[in-house]
């Protein structure tokens, strides 16, 4: 994806600066935020990859002023809101207004430290169909000049034209 957060090898933004000794959290709400988004992670309605594009997707202008929980915390929103799980209303009010919405599975508090030890899958099955390769091992291809909707990086904005070969396929 193209996009404020995929600013890596572009030149104007200046030079990374890490805060020497940087804590992993700099207040409480930023520990909240984010024990909050991995505990609504747990009844199912989305998947790591949809997280991320919740975080990434936000307009650059929003993206680039916030810091990284509050990108985090906005992204959250979006997807409970997107979801059903909470309207404005309730998000002004900072209380449930209603029934909640019945979910797969709920992470209660006793599971915690039990699941963030054990960790989540990394692979999904892939749903898209298989495709067959219309070329043959060693044939030279030239890839398009396409932006996919994926995460691109400079290395790929830089060679998009260029003629390469494909690997040798057994």
């Amino acid at each position: 994806m193209n996009g404020a957060q995929d600013m890596g090898g572009k030149h104007g933004f200046g030079p990374v600066k890490p805060e020497p000794n940087e804590p992993v959290f700099h207040d409480e709400w930023e520990k909240r935020a984010f024990a909050l988004t991995l505990a609504m992670g747990m009844p199912g309605g989305w998947n790591i990859d949809m997280s991320r594009f919740a975080r990434e997707n936000r307009p650059p202008a929003e993206y680039l002023s916030m810091s990284y929980y509050q990108i985090w915390f906005a992204a959250l929103e979006h997807m409970a809101k997107e979801r059903g799980l909470v309207s404005d209303d309730e998000i002004e009010a900072g209380h449930s207004l209603r029934t909640a919405k019945p979910v797969k599975r709920v992470l209660s508090p006793t599971d915690v430290a039990k699941t963030l030890h054990r960790g989540g899958p990394t692979e999904r099955e892939d749903e898209s169909p298989v495709q067959t390769r219309r070329s043959r091992p060693g044939q030279e291809y030239q890839s398009p000049n396409t932006h996919p909707p994926s995460r691109l990086r400079a290395w790929s904005r830089r060679h998009h034209r260029a003629r390469d070969r494909l690997p040798c396929v057994s």
